[in-house]
């Protein structure tokens, strides 16, 4: 494929394609925190403060009270017993993974799972089972094969980014035998899903007890890096066995001071989301009243099935004509012909949801 058109994003809502300003509906950066004066100021203080980089590992002289410091911040926030800031999001689940190779006798993996869970199924050194797309049936399907006194973990998508899907966690632990766990990578829920924003382990209603999450700064909170959230004896293991962990020089503090100021952003309002919610409730409602047939998912993403080579290209020049970026995607893990993805913002305007809502209304099915 060819490598996309740059973009320089503009007004938090917009971008810059070329010599056109387009109202923007991709990415994730689900509250524009990107862009918050509260969190520049902090990543400004913190580079004037103490500089870019620690130079070396957590497990040398890298470990930089920072890092605790965010760590103490996120573990309140999503209610979890500890949590280890990496990185990137992308890296945690595998970083997990390799601090408990050896302890599972079956990997149980989403047969769409992100590609990072993918990566962290072979980390785990067992043998790696598929099960159905957010099936719990098939999942106990496939521990039937584990066979008798088999230590499974399950992993999966807490939101899945190609549709907005919500996996069924509380379902998934009430097959999983009594010591099987859930690794779930929730960088799409983190912050959006939950009254206070847990992410899909609060939407879900389910005990944080056998669960391991792994989320990503840079959606909802706007900045950069991941955390894992889960037992204490975890964020141990990680440090003592996890090569990509171990091995690796931490997040720049300046970024780690401004993820610290987006948690406490977030800790302290829920009106981000609240403003999200009433956004993507109008666009789907609207949506739904045209004809078009979407799923009831509760995340901010509204994708539309495949559609053919005509309708495709008469949808994105009537986007472009409506001065809106088409967000059409050929990403791993969704249909293989690309397909529209429109993901919403709190930060986006009235007026801006009205255009989109004109386009795709006129292509509604008849």
């Amino acid at each position: 494929m060819s490598e996309p058109v740059p973009l320089q994003q503009i007004n938090r809502t917009y971008v810059r394609q070329r010599s056109r300003v387009l109202s923007f509906f991709g990415g994730c950066d689900f509250f524009r925190l990107s862009t918050h004066p509260r969190i520049l100021t902090a990543i400004q203080g913190g580079m004037a403060r103490y500089g870019l980089s620690v130079a070396a590992s957590r497990r040398t002289t890298g470990n930089h009270r920072l890092y605790l410091e965010l760590e103490s911040a996120l573990a309140r926030f999503f209610g979890a017993e500890a949590a280890l800031a990496v990185s990137t999001g992308y890296g945690t689940s595998l970083i997990a993974a390799q601090a408990l190779a050896g302890e599972f006798s079956h990997v149980l993996l989403d047969e769409r799972a992100h590609l990072a869970l993918k990566e962290a199924a072979v980390a785990l050194n067992c043998p790696v089972l598929k099960f159905k797309h957010r099936d719990a049936g098939d999942l106990v399907s496939t521990l039937n094969r584990c066979g008798k006194g088999a230590r499974p973990i399950v992993l999966t998508d807490g939101v899945f980014g190609h549709d907005g899907a919500v996996a069924p966690l509380q379902a998934y632990l009430k097959v999983l035998p009594r010591d099987g766990w859930l690794l779930v990578d929730d960088a799409y829920g983190a912050g959006v899903l939950g009254r206070r924003g847990r992410g899909a382990i609060e939407f879900e209603d389910v005990s944080r007890k056998r669960v391991i999450q792994c989320v990503t700064l840079s959606k909802a909170f706007g900045v950069y890096g991941g955390a894992v959230l889960g037992p204490r004896k975890l964020r141990e293991k990680i440090f003592a066995r996890s090569g990509s962990f171990i091995g690796s020089t931490p997040l720049p503090l300046p970024l780690i001071s401004g993820a610290i100021t987006a948690v406490k952003i977030m800790a302290r309002s829920d009106k981000f989301r609240t403003r999200l919610r009433s956004n993507t409730a109008r666009l789907r409602g609207a949506l739904r009243e045209a004809g078009w047939r979407l799923p009831e998912h509760p995340a901010p993403v509204v994708t539309f099935p495949p559609l053919d080579a005509n309708t495709t290209r008469n949808l994105h020049r009537a986007l472009l004509a409506a001065d809106i970026l088409p967000p059409f995607l050929n990403y791993p893990g969704g249909p293989t012909n690309g397909y529209f993805r429109f993901v919403i913002s709190s930060e986006h305007s009235r007026c801006q949801l009205d255009d989109l809502i004109k386009v795709l209304v006129r292509f509604a099915p008849q």
